[in-house]
């Protein structure tokens, strides 16, 4: 414990502000947190060339009526949103919640995706 050699008023306003700004710091740690914890299962998508790495095999259907998920591609990160169909493709893999490969056979594929220009058409539909 420290000891103040300063009249009692002012040690009592030291405390007080210690106090205020310790609570703001906790506040402040709790929100980044809670915003990591939302960003974290956003929808950041990596394509990559290896079947085996991938989480899910990818096919892409021209019709939305065929689409476990109809896809927006955003080129914001901050727009990506768990289970939505907004994604935010990375060129990186270590950033990535989600590994895909896209394959050319309909019958080899665990999730059919179609690709739409509207944000609100965006949607994951079964799987």
């Amino acid at each position: 414990m420290v000891q103040c050699l300063v009249p009692c008023e002012k040690a009592c306003i030291f405390t007080v502000n210690h106090i205020k700004m310790k609570r703001s710091y906790q506040f402040l740690l709790a929100t980044c947190l809670m915003l990591l914890a939302f960003s974290a299962d956003a929808q950041v998508v990596y394509v990559t060339e290896w079947k085996s790495e991938a989480d899910k095999i990818v096919y892409v259907s021209e019709y939305e009526s065929e689409a476990d998920v109809v896809v927006y591609r955003t080129e914001w990160r901050t727009d990506a949103q768990p289970k939505s169909g907004i994604w935010y493709f990375t060129e990186w893999r270590n950033d990535a919640n989600l590994v895909i490969y896209f394959t050319e056979w309909r019958s080899e594929a665990d999730l059919v995706i179609a690709y739409t220009e509207w944000k609100s058409d965006a949607m994951w539909r079964n799987k």
